[in-house]
């Protein structure tokens, strides 16, 4: 894949979100390096896993339900989730990136899921950790990260929920069967 072709498709983000696509692309890729996983698909996906993060919320639903998807009760009433599922029919209906990797490592980018691809993973953590997020407990997220994928997915799991928690709003049930699912594997029986 030419990454340099798929570029034109930022050009209507704000300038913070091409950034940041960059930051995740990046990241991706050095997490692909670290942990094993395919480097131009994860370069690829970190840099259009928010291609539609910034396009209104009417136009999000009909890329939706133009690709097939049948949303949630907790999805419709999460529009904060959209641009995750929106972007993924967008790359494979719109750009014409029809692997199922790509499509799922951006339509689980921020809620995860039980049994994530590597590549799912990689873009899990590299949109989490990189290099323009400042939020509290970054450089906690990003050790845990460093130790190992699944030390810094549990973290920021942990850490996303507990704010979702904190702030009354709704939990994805894919995010706690990630966090769950890593947290059995982690834990002895």
């Amino acid at each position: 894949m030419n990454i340099e072709a798929y570029l034109p498709y930022l050009d209507h983000l704000s300038e913070y979100r091409r950034t940041h696509s960059l930051n995740v692309a990046e990241e991706a890729v050095r997490y692909a390096e670290k942990y094993g996983g395919d480097v131009e698909k994860a370069r690829f996906a970190g840099l259009l896993h928010d291609v539609t993060k910034e396009t209104d919320f009417d136009r999000q639903l009909q890329i939706i339900e133009n690709g097939g998807i049948m949303l949630s009760e907790l999805e419709r009433r999460s529009p904060k989730l959209w641009h995750a599922i929106s972007g993924a029919c967008y790359v494979r209906d719109v750009i014409g990136i029809d692997d199922e990797d790509i499509f799922n490592a951006i339509r689980f980018h921020t809620t995860a899921r039980a049994g994530m691809s590597q590549l799912e993973r990689l873009i899990f953590l590299a949109d989490f950790t990189s290099a323009e997020r400042d939020y509290p407990d970054i450089d906690v997220i990003r050790a845990h990260a460093e130790e190992s994928l699944e030390d810094g997915m549990l973290y920021g799991l942990r850490f996303t929920v507990g704010r979702l928690i904190g702030r009354g709003d709704l939990v994805s049930p894919d995010a706690l069967a990630a966090y769950n699912e890593i947290l059995l594997t982690k834990q002895p029986s």
